[in-house]
């Protein structure tokens, strides 16, 4: 998102900012429009509280009433939104629509064909709700044993089914074919574009080979990023193959513990994760949920490092098998361990492989093809749309 809006800030275009208001905002002109902080963490509050924040979670009429008299005031051409779920909420489409000016929706997840978003249910990736059939979320208690929390999430599918929120957005952003297809089980086939994230390659200088030998996980510690597999892997392996691990999250402290053999970096960013990802031999992605089409990734490639990663959503669309990397089952803890071995005892395959993602990289996935993309959609959802063009929003 703050790629595209440097992007077209850079282009000459008028970028109207709406959010919520959150101490780690960017500084923005239009944060007087901004709605008020919104935590859903009401575990300590009384039962009126959370009805309150729960009738918010699945519309937002103070989001409506600003998103509202703003644009009645800077008359954008076109509205593209992200991540606007939960504080904002997907009412903000419709008050957009009601005024004429066009909606454009970047997926970032499943949320419009999975209540809980991440198509998991008990730690398994699922595709019962694709097909509208959200009262499985609490069928299967998707969301953890709470009834409450799993009767808020199907009463925000089917109040926005009904409503019919998604289905006024004029065009969805798919940043990978396999979120495009997961869909495209609710959307028609020409509402549904695939504009593929971008890595600003220009900004990145290529270390194919080091002379460390260091495996190197980048992402969250949490449970469908295979975090665990890798490490129970690695602990057969770690004489051979060290591992460091960059990220943070829910199972830190307990992988800290459970696996001492790795080296954990803790949250990492700016230059150390530039450090990080220069001095590896090789960068491992096991997920074991429906990536969409994951940053990490990229950025691997970019660094023309060879990558071990599952074959599991959007990946197999990003590494070429054989070619920039290996991929295996999810959760195949033997196959991780038998690529991770044989891409640290052959560095020549290492060097071939990292050469061959920065070029895939620079040819498919660079941030000049994903802007000049995002371009091309905002003209032309502008021209299907009856108001004249005259300056973008985002």
């Amino acid at each position: 998102m703050f790629q595209e809006r440097d992007f077209l800030l850079d282009s000459g275009f008028d970028i109207i900012d709406f959010s919520m208001q959150d101490p780690r905002n960017l500084p923005s002109a239009y944060s007087e429009h901004f709605v008020g902080h919104q935590s859903y963490d009401t575990a300590e509050a009384g039962v009126a509280t959370r009805v309150r924040s729960a009738l918010k979670l699945i519309h937002s009429p103070e989001a409506v009433r600003k998103i509202g008299r703003l644009i009645d005031d800077v008359q954008p051409d076109i509205v593209h939104c992200h991540n606007i779920y939960h504080q904002l909420t997907p009412s903000i489409i419709g008050a957009a629509k009601r005024r004429g000016v066009p909606v454009v929706l970047t997926l970032h997840d499943y949320k419009p064909v999975c209540p809980v978003y991440t198509r998991l249910r008990n730690g398994q990736v699922c595709s019962e709700c694709l097909d509208n059939h959200f009262s499985q979320v609490l069928k299967h208690r998707c969301a953890g044993s709470s009834l409450g929390k799993n009767l808020i999430l199907f009463a925000e599918a089917w109040v926005e089914r009904l409503l019919k929120s998604y289905e006024k957005v004029d065009m969805f952003v798919a940043p990978s074919e396999f979120m495009r297809t997961s869909v495209l089980h609710r959307f028609p086939k020409d509402r549904v574009a695939v504009i593929y994230n971008g890595i600003d390659c220009k900004t990145i200088a290529a270390t194919s080979e080091t002379t460390s030998n260091t495996a190197l996980f980048l992402g969250r510690l949490s449970p469908e990023k295979g975090i665990e597999t890798l490490l129970a892997a690695h602990a057969e392996i770690a004489d051979r193959v060290p591992l460091v691990i960059a990220g943070t999250g829910p199972m830190e402290q307990p992988l800290r513990s459970r696996f001492p053999k790795a080296e954990f970096l803790g949250h990492v960013s700016g230059s150390a994760l530039e450090n990080a990802l220069r001095n590896a031999a090789l960068i491992v992605i096991p997920s074991e949920w429906y990536e969409n089409c994951p940053m990490s990734v990229l950025e691997a490639m970019a660094h023309g490092k060879p990558i071990v990663a599952s074959d599991i959503g959007g990946i197999p669309e990003l590494v070429v098998d054989g070619e920039t990397g290996v991929l295996f089952r999810p959760g195949d803890r033997r196959a991780l361990q038998t690529h991770l071995l044989h891409l640290m005892e052959n560095p020549e395959l290492r060097v071939s492989y990292g050469a061959a993602g920065r070029k895939r990289a620079e040819q498919r996935f660079s941030l000049e093809q994903h802007n000049a993309a995002l371009l091309e959609l905002y003209h032309t959802v502008i021209q299907n749309s009856a108001r004249p063009s005259c300056r973008a929003s985002s």
